[in-house]
């Protein structure tokens, strides 16, 4: 299934794995009550109704091969493949999205993992016979492309994507070519697969004992859980014991990554780019300047970042602020826990802003099993939204332990939700699939919203402080930390792209020197002790091929969007509602600049930090208030 339709379709944070990691697994799958488990029989009434599906699936595949040489003889045998094609996608897309999901309820399980591997087979197989597609339809120029439309007015929904393919045409290849880069992706896969099971399933996590006389252990989970302790000493403890085990286990991870990078390397070189990060945002024709002023920008600002960390010691009451210090809680006595109920019941009167028709369907995907809530002993990690059953309704998994993170966990995911909702109740299979340049921006919008409830409605000066440093955290996540990891992406690219080495050692010091940059350290800002450095082993995202810059870039374009809003702008709403309900039936870029954004400006970046300093601000007044 080429890309005409994008088969995979997991649209989502994928792991907000910083944002939302898993702080406890007590409760085995059968005991969380069934209305917090997601409800995947909306896709398949059992496994066998999956297997029937997808044995009728493969048994059409050869028919495929009945257009070859043929669709630039007639408008009507162009559409009849395309439809073929298109059809055969949405399929799959069910059929991959419940294996994956079953996989993911339990990454222990071999039966479901096999499912998803037979289905990520099944795409190769099928994508190496429908191979001659795009080269067909990039032979012909684009004046035959605008007359066999004219002249077929059902090939209007696949315009976008002839035209993509004659914007892209240097860079597809021959039909033989395009057979064995279809068949290559077999093995394209291998780094990111291996990282994910090691790190998630097998890689030996330590334990420690805290202060307290528990003892704990430190794997994802845990680390998420225990790294925020009030204790600093077991804050350190946590992180000398966590980043040790990822330390012994640099070189293997070091060479997993190197070879991920090298993937990108060959795809980029047989495709005729000048770079991978090129041949990464040429898919969805983003100029790379966005990416490389995004760094920019986030460098030119350090110095509003650094004032977050000055405060974040002052509130600690530290007299040097650590690495390890990062994640603990400045205000004592806060403490936010918040049920799944009344998280449900805040993120449904976030959404009020949006309308009514917007609110209806948050209720009816929180009320009918959209939602997979608690941590269970090996689940996956972290949290996502999969929109890839255009004919069904979109999901979530979360990791939900009551935390205030976790109700801003779940308005990011419904977020993403609500964005695959619109598009695919809106536009025709083709044009549904999204960007995840304009994916996150759904996502972190919802955030927004959440936040402003909260502190329209929060008086206490303590807890809107531990609220105002929250959303900092956030921004620091997000804008600061991703943009962070981009930069290191970038780095490692053009190292490998030069020939230069990659082992593990290499890379924690060029991350180290990333780190130490961002936080401070030769400033006296933020210590960062060398074993952290090994920090980069840690990150699922540097898999993902140029993805993480894609949350910077959507913080600021979201923050710029619900300041339109809440601000009651006049048809703020309207164009908010078009937006995610277009899918991809535009370029991202082109998509943001109908809902009122200029990307490749600085101004959605500007007005981010703005709000970021005029939070500070706000924490400032707050502070001095207190010391009177």
């Amino acid at each position: 299934m080429n890309k005409a339709s994008n088969v995979i379709v997991v649209l989502s944070a994928l792991l907000v794995f910083f944002a939302s990691q898993v702080l406890s697994q007590t409760r085995e799958r059968s005991e969380v009550p069934v209305k917090d488990r997601w409800k995947l029989e909306d896709l398949y009434p059992s496994d066998e109704a999956w297997n029937k599906a997808k044995e009728k699936l493969v048994a059409q595949f050869d028919e495929v091969l009945q257009y070859k040489g043929r669709l630039a003889k007639s408008a009507s045998e162009l559409l009849t493949c395309l439809d073929f094609n298109s059809r055969l996608s949405r399929e799959f897309g069910r059929l991959h999205s419940y294996a994956a999901m079953k996989a993911d309820e339990d990454t222990r399980n071999s039966k479901y993992l096999a499912m998803r591997q037979e289905t990520e087979q099944l795409a190769t197989d099928y994508n190496s016979k429908a191979s001659y597609i795009e080269p067909e339809i990039a032979k012909m120029d684009k004046s035959k492309i605008d007359e066999l439309i004219a002249q077929e007015p059902g090939l209007k929904v696949y315009k976008m994507y002839l035209h993509d393919i004659q914007r892209t045409k240097a860079h597809t290849l021959s039909e033989k070519e395009e057979k064995i880069l279809a068949e290559a992706s077999l093995l394209a896969g291998g780094p990111s697969s291996i990282y994910m099971i090691f790190s998630n399933a097998e890689l030996p996590y330590p334990q420690v004992e805290l202060s307290d006389g528990a003892t704990v252990e430190l794997n994802k989970a845990g680390y998420a859980r225990y790294r925020a302790v009030p204790n600093r000493r077991d804050r350190e403890a946590v992180f000398q014991a966590f980043w040790g085990a990822f330390n012994n286990f640099r070189r293997t991870i070091g060479v997993q990554l190197y070879a991920n990078v090298k993937k990108d390397m060959f795809y980029t070189r047989t495709r005729g780019y000048n770079s991978s990060l090129e041949s990464a945002l040429d898919k969805n024709n983003i100029p790379t300047k966005v990416y490389s002023a995004l760094i920019e920008n986030v460098n030119n600002n350090l110095d509003s970042f650094h004032r977050y960390l000055n405060l974040k010691k002052k509130m600690l009451g530290v007299e040097t602020l650590k690495y390890s210090d990062v994640y603990a809680p400045v205000v004592k006595g806060i403490d936010l826990k918040y049920s799944y109920e009344e998280a449900k019941k805040l993120v449904i009167d976030a959404a009020k802003p949006l309308g009514k028709d917007y609110v209806r369907v948050v209720e009816k995907a929180l009320a009918n099993r959209w939602v997979d809530v608690y941590p269970t002993p090996a689940k996956r990690a972290g949290a996502y939204s999969n929109g890839g059953a255009y004919d069904v309704h979109p999901y979530i998994l979360l990791n939900y332990n009551g935390q205030y993170d976790d109700v801003s966990t779940l308005a990011h995911e419904l977020g993403h939700a609500m964005h695959s909702y619109y598009s695919n109740k809106t536009q025709p299979y083709p044009t549904a699939d999204y960007s995840i340049f304009v994916a996150e921006v759904a996502s972190t919008f919802y955030e927004a919203l959440l936040m402003d409830k909260m502190l329209k409605e929060i008086k206490d000066d303590d807890v809107r402080l531990s609220l105002l440093m929250s959303y900092l955290d956030g921004i620091k996540g997000t804008v600061f930390r991703q943009t962070q990891f981009a930069e290191f992406e970038l780095l490692i690219h053009q190292k490998a792209e030069r020939g230069e080495p990659l082992t593990g050692d290499v890379l924690s010091q060029l991350y180290g020197e990333i780190l130490k940059k961002y936080y401070g350290h030769d400033k006296g800002v933020c210590h960062i002790d060398e074993l952290y450095t090994v920090e980069w082993a840690y990150v699922p995202h540097f898999y993902y091929n140029f993805y993480v810059y894609q949350y910077s870039t959507s913080f600021t374009a979201s923050t710029a969007l619900a300041e339109g809003i809440l601000n009651k702008e006049e048809g703020a709403v309207g164009r908010y509602i078009k937006f995610i309900s277009s899918g991809g039936s535009d370029y991202p870029i082109d998509l943001l600049k109908k809902a009122g954004l200029d990307m490749t400006t600085a101004e959605p970046f500007n007005k981010t930090i703005a709000v970021m300093n005029r939070t500070m601000d706000e924490i400032e007044a707050i502070l001095e208030k207190k010391t009177k």
